[in-house]
């Protein structure tokens, strides 16, 4: 582990060679063989049921700016984390149609993506049970959202969106949205450290779903064939107690990668229609998302994120970085906020509590050609900073030869 994190304190030396260009047009990259993927959290949710679509039915500023972001860095293939999901998808219609497909003033030209992936996630679903050991099941507010099976005021809240050029085998999707943590070999099962005890009795923990969204394998046809998508947002290790729920539970999330790209028989790791095991061997595949945990800094445990970080199938390349997010990190850090981390690897900027940390992620496998990659968080001074504040969080895009 030492060395470990050694070797990620001196990323900041490996990166000073990566050019940042966002102008690219995706049929130029489809015809060099050549792909964009992202991950980009948009804050695009309400509290509300049916909030999102409200908003985007009438002229929303915060949709006009991630639009304009997404036009400006063209993605080929994209996770959209926080994007509220409703049944009929009248919300990704709306964000598509009147914000990605019409020119923004400050982004660039409309966007269209031919393909897409949607679907319910565990966020605001009631789960009939205690889940937050307060004695009652539900109620309102943040106590409703604190026992559905992924914190939610309304089910569909915080969902995901992928967005796609290239067609997506829909028919081979694997979601693992009930998949019970129980069921993950060693998993991290809170314990109250008053009583000593585990924090969710046995008739709970065995119903427990390990995805606080849910966790997708979206098969993507690229120009250099298939590419397995795997995108999850995983819980922030936060808002619990000292029985460490939530960092323990955002552990296992981002652990559950590390295990479906590993090799070996996984008979506990079944999809959501019972299908069984890991991912092939020789699969190619991006995992993508906000994954809530800092390598180095903030709360939660790395170990997890460590691990995927260093997994033998994933690519080792210089961490994506930005001007404006170095620009964040060293204000915070005068201010007293001083963080380990390299402060131009950072992804979002959390409030004076916590600082600017890497939460955000597009991981690649081994097998493809790195080309470049970035973070869109440009510095104040600049004109694209007036649309990149449309969400705490900021867009990661790392380009990819297929070849």
């Amino acid at each position: 582990m030492h060395r470990l994190l050694v070797a990620l304190l001196m990323l900041p030396n490996l990166t000073a060679c990566v050019h940042v260009n966002v102008h690219g047009d995706p049929s130029a990259y489809a015809a060099e063989n050549k792909i964009r993927v992202a991950t980009y959290n948009t804050s695009l949710y309400s509290d509300e049921d049916g909030g999102l679509i409200r908003e985007l039915e009438g002229d929303s500023a915060h949709a006009r700016k991630i639009a304009a972001v997404l036009q400006r860095v063209r993605p080929d293939l994209v996770l959209l984390n926080e994007f509220d999901y409703d049944q009929a998808h009248r919300a990704a219609d709306l964000f598509q149609q009147r914000y990605l497909e019409v020119p923004q003033a400050s982004g660039g030209e409309a966007l269209k993506y031919p393909y897409r992936y949607l679907a319910p996630v565990n966020t605001g679903v009631p789960s009939g049970l205690d889940l937050d050991g307060d004695g009652e099941v539900g109620g309102n507010g943040r106590a409703r959202g604190n026992d559905a099976w992924g914190y939610g005021l309304h089910p569909g809240q915080y969902g995901m969106l992928v967005l796609s050029k290239y067609p997506i085998d829909a028919a081979r999707v694997r979601t693992f949205q009930h998949l019970r943590w129980s069921a993950m070999p060693n998993a991290l099962r809170p314990i109250d450290p008053a009583s000593r005890k585990f924090f969710y009795p046995d008739a709970v923990w065995k119903q427990l779903r390990l995805s606080s969204k849910s966790h997708w394998d979206v098969p993507v046809q690229t120009p250099g064939g298939a590419t397995h998508f795997l995108v999850s947002h995983p819980t922030p290790p936060v808002f619990d107690g000292p029985e460490d729920r939530n960092g323990k539970r955002n552990h296992d999330e981002i652990r559950l990668w590390s295990e479906y790209i590993s090799p070996g028989d996984k008979p506990w790791l079944c999809d959501d229609k019972g299908r069984c095991g890991g991912l092939a061997d020789d699969a190619r595949f991006v995992i993508a998302g906000d994954l809530n945990n800092d390598p180095i800094d903030g709360d939660g445990s790395h170990e997890a994120i460590l691990e995927l970080l260093e997994h033998p199938r994933v690519m080792r390349y210089a961490t994506p970085r930005s001007e404006g997010g170095a620009e964040a990190a060293r204000a915070y850090a005068a201010k007293g906020i001083e963080h380990r981390g390299s402060p131009a690897h950072v992804t979002g900027d959390f409030g004076p509590k916590a600082g600017a940390m890497r939460l955000d992620y597009v991981l690649p496998s081994t097998g493809f050609g790195l080309i470049e990659s970035g973070v869109f968080w440009p510095p104040t001074a600049s004109e694209d900073a007036k649309i990149a504040d449309g969400s705490d969080h900021h867009l990661v895009w790392v380009d990819l030869s297929l070849e």
